[in-house]
């Protein structure tokens, strides 16, 4: 890694369908078996009703911001060339929350409750990373 080159996420046993499946432009999050609820971040036990019965499920991609941050100045040097960017938690419509980038030529478009729809952006080394862009 470069002097200022952003961070990465690193694929483990949990996390790495998302990861292959974003590569593959699919967004994929975990749902429950046996409560039937969706959740993000991957993890092994279901964070509604603790259960290990897991199965990948492809979203729709689709969903609404339920808050956000104009980031104005990079966090970091890496950063530093984006700014002004968008960060919002975007709920997903399958039910989990997820946090990432609103893409965007104009941050100051961007509002809560707006409706946005997953695109898929190569980042360093072939990972790459689920962001949102505003629907039409």
């Amino acid at each position: 890694m470069t002097e200022h080159a952003k961070p990465l996420p690193v694929a483990d046993a949990d996390t790495a369908p998302f990861w292959d499946g974003a590569k593959a432009g699919k967004l994929v999050v975990k749902s429950c078996l046996d409560c039937g609820k969706a959740h993000f971040y991957p993890r092994a036990l279901c964070p509604h009703c603790h259960s290990d019965r897991l199965e990948w499920i492809e979203a729709k991609g689709t969903g609404e911001i339920h808050t956000f941050t104009i980031a104005r100045r990079g966090a970091g040097k890496a950063f530093e060339r984006e700014a002004p960017y968008a960060v919002a938690i975007v709920q997903l419509d399958e039910g989990p929350r997820m946090l990432s980038n609103v893409v965007t030529d104009d941050v100051e478009a961007v509002r809560i409750g707006q409706r946005v729809t997953v695109v898929f952006a190569e980042a360093d080394e072939g990972v790459v990373l689920p962001k949102f862009r505003l629907a039409d």
